[in-house]
């Protein structure tokens, strides 16, 4: 969810502050970051930094923000994207400060500067942190594009004067994946060709912040004498607001949805959100027949041009398996891999963004513990000091004697509930609860297509439970993975949770209220 909170001598700033959908609970409802343990330790920042506009960077700013009543800095697409937030919560926009890339903010003793890195939605940026007698970089997301179709690519030179800095706090996504990421440009060229090969009406399906993508499928579209029509309120209010700041002037002008029945198949083309396989999005009703304005026919052609996040596997299997029904021809990441490309380093990029900015620590952040690991051994070869794969809730100091752990508390996760931000209930209730400690329990796991298996290592915390043994709880939970018959996370933790009770149970003299996590993560693979 990426909320980073940075101090020196007392005074705090927050970098980013997103959200994720909790696909293990009924409904898929919104999480935020806990402030229980920023406000225990009397951290409240005076000001808020965002690094780019994707959900998992500001999508909790609307419901934390109201409890600190700071300035937010963010660049403009983003701050366009805050602003709508903000509205829709019905609060008052004057703390939202627009920054351009390039420019400097002061915030009390601390100095940052937004650096323009290249990503999947425009105007990202690395921040330069300078306080005291340190200099950290927090990359945010990135990558190193030569053709990113809106915006230009990173400026090597801007990050060799920064050379060397203290601390990167960086993007692990990809970096157990050698090579170089794909760029934009090649993905446009490619949907150029294989848009130039279809018949009947054609949907493309990605990210809705991927505006270069959005852009890149219109323009093909012209090119082969289709007209473009959106499909979904989140891509209508993404590219709303992306014209407004002239990002899509080069976009050819849009059909109204309502006006797609009249008009030849061959000559029409949709970008839907739904590329998750989200039951609501415009993408799933098409499946289901359940759009009133377009049908999907036999001899129609559905292109997915986004990767699927870990542990959506099954739901958009079920998608695919309905489009599949109606005979509609399927493009996606297996059988065309050139029509996506990440937003995010693989390990050349990261050795190049390395040799120009010359770090003397590492904290790998923004992935799994199988990313921060193979992100701490490329650092470790470059000669870069990366002693920590941090989890949330973890305090990490930097001083003259370098980096380490100072203190870990457990975050207990909140969802938002009724329009409010509430405690996520464990497994009894907290108040009145016979119960005796809680135990913080987060397992990674990933789809193997037939069953579920656990990766990387178990996230436990416990606070005034009996000993535990840990070895014998992951050997236990690595054979329920393999037994359980569940194709969702939803469905896997509500067949877990009575299991793990019972388990607990037998082996703890006093049981705890117990916190179930579980995080869809990628199964480790290399190219």
């Amino acid at each position: 969810m990426n909320l980073g909170l940075y101090g020196h001598e007392d005074e705090w700033i927050a970098v980013d502050c997103g959200m994720m959908i909790r696909q293990d609970l009924p409904d898929s409802p919104l999480q935020v970051p806990s402030l229980e343990t920023p406000e225990a330790l009397g951290i409240r920042p005076s000001a808020l930094f965002i690094t780019h506009g994707h959900e998992d960077h500001i999508g909790a700013a609307a419901w934390l923000w109201p409890k600190w009543q700071c300035p937010i800095h963010a660049t403009p697409l983003a701050a366009g994207l805050l602003r709508t937030k903000f509205h829709e919560r019905g609060l008052s926009i004057e703390a939202i400060q627009v920054i351009e890339p390039g420019e400097a903010v002061e915030s009390g003793n601390f100095t940052l500067r937004y650096l323009p890195v290249t990503h999947s939605i425009p105007e990202s940026c690395a921040l330069l942190i300078a306080v005291g007698d340190y200099r950290v970089l927090h990359t945010g997301d990135w990558k190193l594009d030569p053709q990113p179709l809106i915006g230009a690519p990173i400026k090597g030179s801007l990050f060799r004067a920064l050379a060397p800095v203290d601390l990167v706090v960086g993007d692990s996504t990809n970096a157990p994946l050698p090579g170089h990421s794909r760029s934009e440009g090649e993905v446009a060229e490619a949907l150029r060709h294989r848009l130039a090969q279809c018949s009947g009406r054609v949907v493309v399906t990605c990210f809705a912040s991927n505006l270069a993508r959005v852009l890149a499928v219109a323009q093909a579209a012209e090119r082969c004498g289709r007209r473009v029509s959106l499909m979904g309120r989140a891509m209508e209010r993404m590219v709303t607001v992306a014209r407004g700041l002239g990002y899509l002037d080069a976009m050819p002008p849009l059909v109204p949805v309502s006006d797609l029945g009249y008009l030849p198949p061959d000559e029409v083309l949709v970008i839907a959100t739904g590329s998750q396989g989200e039951p609501r999005a415009a993408l799933s009703r098409l499946a289901a027949g359940r759009h009133h304005s377009f049908e999907l026919e036999r001899g129609d052609t559905v292109i997915f041009s986004a990767k699927a996040i870990p542990g959506n596997e099954p739901q958009i299997e079920r998608l695919k398996h309905a489009l599949g029904r109606l005979g509609v021809t399927l493009w996606d990441e297996f059988n065309h891999p050139e029509l996506h490309a990440s937003g995010h380093p693989a390990q050349d990029e990261l050795r190049t963004f390395y040799g120009w900015i010359k770090p003397r620590h590492l904290l790998p952040v923004h992935g799994e513990r199988q990313h921060q690991r193979a992100h701490q051994q490329l650092a470790e070869a470059m000669g870069i000091l990366a002693p920590l794969a941090p989890v949330n809730g973890d305090l990490v100091r930097l001083d003259a004697e370098g980096i380490r752990l100072e203190t870990r508390h457990p975050q207990r996760p909140c969802i938002v509930s009724q329009n409010a931000v509430t405690p996520l209930p464990g497994l009894a209730a907290e108040r009145g609860s016979p119960r005796h400690g809680i135990l913080h329990l987060a397992l990674p796991v990933a789809s193997t297509g037939g069953g579920w298996a656990r990766i990387g290592r178990l996230m436990l915390d416990a606070h005034r439970v009996s000993a535990l043994d840990e070895d014998a709880l992951a050997d236990w939970l690595d054979e329920r993975l393999e037994e359980l018959d569940a194709t969702t996370l939803a469905e896997l933790r509500t067949a877990l949770q009575p299991l793990l009770t019972s388990w607990l149970g037998q082996r703890l003299r006093q049981l705890p209220d117990v916190h179930l996590q579980l995080l869809a993560v990628e199964a480790p693979a290399f190219r």
